[in-house]
């Protein structure tokens, strides 16, 4: 089994906290952190028919069976168990690291947990694999376009089920829009969301134009919108909100978006192989992609929010990715393997005009992470690794 980085973090939420919470998209490996951090803890599976009526029926003696807390996968599947918990967490001893709950539908997850749970969850948000993990366990090629054409989903390194990423994610989204966005939206509208995310693949890395969607798909702006908070809220796509810093200038106000993944990216865009992708339009968006998810990852497996923006004012000058974190790095993502100096410009007219302690850098594709000239040119295999 390959390690998780945020295996630290939940056991830091599980000393403060009754109960936790583990989301993120389908398939990221939500349920095996839980088990493997929290070994001695019962196992629970509301997937399981029988297990589900016997919750429903009385759920504050089914709590009960379990003093010592328990793992409760697809908790969501019995919406009666969270008044519950709530309950039992506040009329007992406080008890930190009792519960855990995961699930693979985000939408009825997070809203049970928002109207009954508040304040006494601690909520850790899981993606798939990082370049970082694959790198500690010695499985890591030297090819950085492996990651971005096939992605980090756990189940495609899985050695004992060898999934071909393209049967792997055809099943994956059929399986996403029947289990997850069936419910959300009209059923008549499931073809038209199939097309608005096939869109999403075409503009990953870009500003989000609403009309344009809407235009292509033949629904309005605002059904546009909702849908995208749907895929937002589900981890297919991430939005990067313009940077709210003025450094003297007017900046632009439209988020840009990103796919969470790159591989379920390619397999959107009708990619077949690497070195199809290497040779198509998208290329340099699919390793942006790459490089905003691994920065996504870092921050999540530290259980922490994801603070990234970007910017760009309307003359054109942009910078890629501003992480405002202990420390704020104004990051520019190349698909060059060299530290050529022109890389670095955009970052350090940047890091300029903000001055402060900004810190200028360049993910690029090389293999050794290294400063010149006050700027870090930072290897992909340490994206997710950079603070």
């Amino acid at each position: 089994m390959i390690n998780r980085k945020a295996e630290k973090a939940l056991l830091r939420l599980a000393g403060q906290f009754p109960i936790l919470a583990v989301t993120g998209p389908r398939q990221s490996g939500k349920t095996t952190l839980a088990k493997a951090v929290f070994p001695e803890k019962n196992y629970i599976s509301f997937d399981d028919k029988g297990m589900r009526e016997l919750a429903r029926s009385n759920t504050r003696d089914f709590l009960a069976a379990f003093p010592d807390g328990a793992i409760i996968d697809e908790a969501q599947k019995v919406p009666e168990i969270f008044d519950a918990l709530k309950l039992v967490v506040d009329n007992n001893d406080y008890i930190p690291g009792k519960y855990i709950l995961t699930g693979s539908s985000q939408f009825r997850l997070r809203e049970n947990i928002s109207d009954s749970l508040a304040g006494r969850v601690g909520l850790m948000k899981l993606l798939p694999f990082s370049v970082s993990e694959l790198k500690e366990e010695n499985i890591l090629s030297d090819d950085p376009y492996d990651y971005v054409f096939r992605g980090l989903y756990p189940p495609l390194y899985d050695k004992d089920k060898h999934f071909l990423p393209d049967d792997w994610f055809e099943n994956y989204i059929d399986t996403y829009l029947d289990l997850d966005v069936k419910d959300m939206i009209n059923p008549s509208n499931v073809g038209e969301f199939r097309k608005l995310i096939q869109l999403c693949a075409e503009c990953s890395g870009q500003m989000v134009n609403y009309d344009k969607i809407a235009g292509n798909i033949g629904v309005s702006a605002v059904t546009v919108k909702k849908w995208l908070s749907i895929l937002e809220a589900s981890y297919i796509i991430h939005f990067l909100e313009p940077d709210t810093n003025n450094i003297g200038k007017s900046v632009v106000k439209t988020p840009k978006m990103y796919f969470v993944d790159p591989g379920l990216m390619c397999y959107l865009l009708r990619l077949e192989s690497k070195e199809e992708l290497l040779l198509d339009r998208h290329k340099g968006a699919a390793v942006e992609t790459l490089a905003v998810a691994e920065l996504l990852k870092q921050r999540y497996n530290e259980a922490r929010k994801a603070n990234l923006t970007f910017f760009r004012d309307k003359k054109g000058f942009e910078v890629d990715t501003i992480a405002d974190w202990k420390r704020t790095f104004a990051i520019e993502i190349k698909s060059n393997s060299d530290t050529e100096i022109k890389l670095s410009a955009n970052t350090r007219k940047y890091v300029a005009a903000r001055g402060g302690e900004t810190k200028g850098m360049v993910f690029y594709l090389g293999d050794i992470t290294c400063d010149i000239n006050n700027i870090k040119y930072v290897s992909w295999k340490d994206w997710s690794d950079i603070a």
